[in-house]
Order: structure tokens, then sequence, then C-alpha cells
């Protein structure tokens, strides 16, 4: 199983660790157990947080209101739930657009 993806009862947990003020927004790697993104947001009033939980919907097809920040919220290291979704189904759409 990946390391930054697990399956619970209530969905998908993906492990972040969040570049906020990045050039563009971006699938970087795996590193350390936890899926690298950039964001052009800044970490100000949640800003960055809600540019994530935008992101990564967008990024899986699901609806925002499906993606839940769960821990890391004035962190760079994030949790997020994805509810409706297999955690084979969400490694393999995130590990094919890594660069």
């Amino acid at each position: 199983m990946s390391p930054f993806a697990r399956q619970e009862s209530a969905g998908v947990v993906l492990q972040l660790w969040v570049q906020p003020r990045a050039s563009k927004n971006e699938l970087v790697e795996v590193r350390d157990g936890a899926l690298k993104v950039r964001l052009t947001s800044p970490p100000v009033e949640g800003a960055a947080n809600d540019l994530c939980r935008e992101y990564i919907a967008k990024l899986l097809g699901v609806p925002r209101g499906d993606v839940q920040l769960v821990a890391g919220e004035r962190s760079r290291h994030k949790r997020l739930l994805i509810s409706g979704c297999a955690v084979d189904e969400v490694r393999k759409r995130i590990e094919t657009m890594i660069k």
C-alpha cells in the first residue's frame, strides 16, 4: 500500500506536505510518506487549505465537499479525507500525475 494514501471506513486519507506560494499548482513527488503538493496560494487565513482541497478534488474528479481537511490546519503537513473513493483508484490517479 502506498504510504501517502490509506483506506479508512469513511474514505481515503491522504498524507500531504504542502508548499505554499509556488509558481503553479502541481503534484511533485512522494517523500517521507507524504505527497508533496505545491500551491500558488499563500498560507494566510486558510487560503492555502481551501486551494488544497479544491486542487485535490479537481485532480481526483470528486466534488469539493467530498474532500475534508482532518489534520494540519496550520501546518505544512496535512491529512485530507476523500469520501466516496477507493484507495486503489486514488493512488492510481495520483501516481500518473506525479512529475
